[in-house]
């Protein structure tokens, strides 16, 4: 039996949202090292021109661009229109568009901003695109990969809409894998870590730091893991190993099973305790 990586073969296509630039661009060229086609997808015109040129094709035959506003559900029936008519097929759908947004309670255009595009751009895409894929999947491998957050899983003060929206996504990913387990369809939850991609360009930082990752490391990632048949890409980072982020996670999930106040490990009085069961805890 083949694994879910499976799906990156020659001819295949793949649509990638927020494909103009990095993880969506790292993963567009990763499907074209291994003969893929391409549908990107992204807001920006120009930036999905020079991703186009960047993934090596001047053939529409080979690398369609489509400039969609993915939180807008008519902007996706034009979008299936337009796979249709010069794909004809859907084997890879990689829903990663995601914006970072800023502001607080009581800022309403903030966290409606936010949750149309990192929740509803999913909502969307899945509704537009799963009976695509699945059709797809009657003759080849087909996946879905779903672009999640670890401030979706550990919530970490600061940015409460974005982090529900990603904590959002990643309960839509383990319904549409459950749904799905006996179909020819995989789904797969990536979950970037610290990764220097244009939201970090956003918060001013122009230079990748030393403990970031590269985009291509997370699409790099990303195949591994599908080889492996697995449905959560947890990514660590140059600072952050795998068994400290499932540390993490596992202080977390016990604010609520041991009744703490929610976001123990940044709260002053419970940090060092926190630091310090993260430290011992063996997973």
């Amino acid at each position: 039996m083949s694994s879910a990586a499976a799906v990156f073969a020659p001819g295949a296509t793949a649509l990638i949202t927020g494909g103009a630039s990095g993880i969506g661009l790292a993963i567009a060229k990763l499907c074209r090292s291994k003969g893929m086609k391409l549908l990107l997808v992204d807001r920006n015109a120009e930036t999905l021109e020079k991703a186009k040129a960047e993934v090596g094709s001047s053939s529409s035959s080979e690398v369609a661009t489509s400039v969609v506003d993915v939180s807008n559900p008519d902007g996706w029936a034009s979008l299936k229109d337009q796979a249709a008519k010069t794909f004809g097929s859907i084997e890879l759908l990689v829903l990663n568009a995601a914006i970072s947004g800023k502001g607080t309670w009581g800022d309403g255009d903030y966290f409606r901003n936010v949750l149309e595009t990192n929740l509803f751009g999913v909502i969307n895409g899945i509704n537009a695109f799963l009976p695509v894929v699945q059709e797809a999947a009657k003759s080849r491998p087909t996946s879905i990969v779903i672009t999640g957050s670890k401030q979706g899983i550990t919530n970490p003060p600061g940015n409460p809409a974005y982090n529900a929206s990603k904590a959002a996504v990643k309960t839509l990913a383990e319904h549409l894998s459950y749904d799905l387990r006996d179909t020819k369809t995989s789904v797969h939850l990536l979950v970037p870590g610290w990764t220097f991609t244009g939201m970090a360009l956003a918060h001013g930082i122009k230079e990748k730091p030393p403990g970031a990752w590269a985009p291509e490391q997370v699409a790099d990632y990303l195949y591994k893991k599908m080889e492996q048949d697995k449905f959560y890409v947890i990514c660590p980072d140059n600072e952050t190993t795998e068994e400290t982020d499932k540390k993490r996670m596992l202080w977390s999930v016990g604010d609520i099973v041991k009744e703490r106040p929610p976001l123990t490990r940044w709260r002053p009085e419970w940090k060092e305790e926190a630091a310090e069961t993260i430290a011992k805890t063996q997973v």
